[in-house]
């Protein structure tokens, strides 16, 4: 049996991050629920220490979710989730994201990253293939290819 899954990404802020992200891949923010996240605090499953208003909307402090803007035939929608952690980023990722522009694209969209606050690591190449290295606001490493 195959299993569906959501990558999520360890950050410090994710609410930021995710918009970052949603940009980055013309991805959308997951809506917040308002009314489900008061439900919620209200029947005491969660406090108002557990929330945060971001952009003027009342969301889940220490988490964030994008979504792909097409689900597909008869399933869900692929889903990167952003979670707060307390600790900061200290070694390379383990596990990272490859952003796929086409080779004709990438540079402009390496040059579009930079000037939205991603950082360039290095280039790579294998054979006839060609990424370039960077990271997003937070230090987490993805590939533009």
């Amino acid at each position: 049996m195959a299993y569906d899954f959501q990558v999520v990404i360890d950050c410090a802020d994710p609410h930021p991050l995710a918009d970052w992200w949603a940009e980055t891949l013309g991805w959308q923010v997951e809506p917040s629920d308002e009314a489900f996240i008061k439900d919620i605090v209200a029947k005491g499953f969660a406090t108002e220490a557990d929330t945060t208003t971001h952009k003027g909307v009342l969301v889940w402090r220490d988490g964030a979710a994008i979504l792909h803007p097409e689900a597909p035939p008869g399933g869900r929608p692929r889903r990167v989730l952003f979670q707060r952690v307390p600790e900061s980023k200290s070694v390379k990722n383990r596990v990272h994201l490859d952003v796929r522009v086409g080779p004709e694209q990438s540079e402009a969209e390496h040059e579009r990253l930079l000037a939205r606050g991603a950082t360039f690591l290095h280039r790579g190449r294998q054979g006839p293939h060609s990424w370039i290295t960077m990271a997003d606001p937070e230090g987490n490493e993805f590939c533009v290819s």
